[in-house]
């Protein structure tokens, strides 16, 4: 089954509407951004325990394999973990009033492509439990961020050191459930 998909993110209001067309119900169902605490721990609940539950179904043979652009369902597991990571740091550096990194020390976004390359190749020794345990560490880390903060911290402004209008409770549905989402997809994908 395809799916096509419509985003429209403004970034100056810190929201995202994400609308999935479903093909079989030739109907289009609007995922907004969460907008308080309650409704960020619901969904990084809700999209973690789908694909942990995709995750149990991967044999290790099967997550190692590469498919397209030298990338495994393992690469795409350990990549989430990483991001989860990622975005913690970016909260707790820019809270210490250090230098925050986006995406990392020595790269700019329109260098994705090659920092996901090198992350595939710092992760290369990494089997496919291990991969599965670090996502599994970090999303209880960040529901542990997301329990540890108030509506107020999580949606109250923009997060320090970020440089845009995106509140920590956006940036951490971003490197949570949305990429939750989409590693999902990609396993399915990868299974038919």
């Amino acid at each position: 089954m395809v799916f096509r998909a419509a985003a429209r993110i403004d970034l100056t209001q810190g929201r995202c509407t994400y609308r999935v067309i479903n093909p079989a119900k030739d109907e289009m169902d609007t995922v907004m951004a969460a907008k308080s605490k309650s409704e960020l721990f619901a969904i990084t609940f809700k999209e973690f325990a789908k694909l942990d539950k995709l995750m149990a179904s991967v044999d290790a043979t099967t997550a190692m394999e590469k498919r397209d652009e030298d990338t495994s369902i393992k690469d795409v597991i350990a990549h989430r973990a990483h991001w989860i990571d990622l975005f913690l740091r970016w909260y707790a550096d820019g809270l210490a009033g250090k230098n925050v990194y986006f995406p990392a020390e020595g790269y700019k976004w329109n260098d994705l492509k090659r920092y996901n390359a090198d992350l595939r190749a710092r992760q290369a020794d990494l089997g496919w439990p291990d991969a599965v345990a670090l996502l599994r560490t970090n999303n209880a880390a960040l529901l542990a961020f997301i329990a540890g903060n108030s509506d107020a911290d999580l949606y109250g402004g923009p997060m320090q050191g970020a440089n845009n209008a995106w509140t920590p409770g956006r940036w951490a549905e971003a490197a949570g459930p949305s990429h939750f989402r989409s590693a999902a997809k990609y396993l399915r994908s990868c299974l038919k």
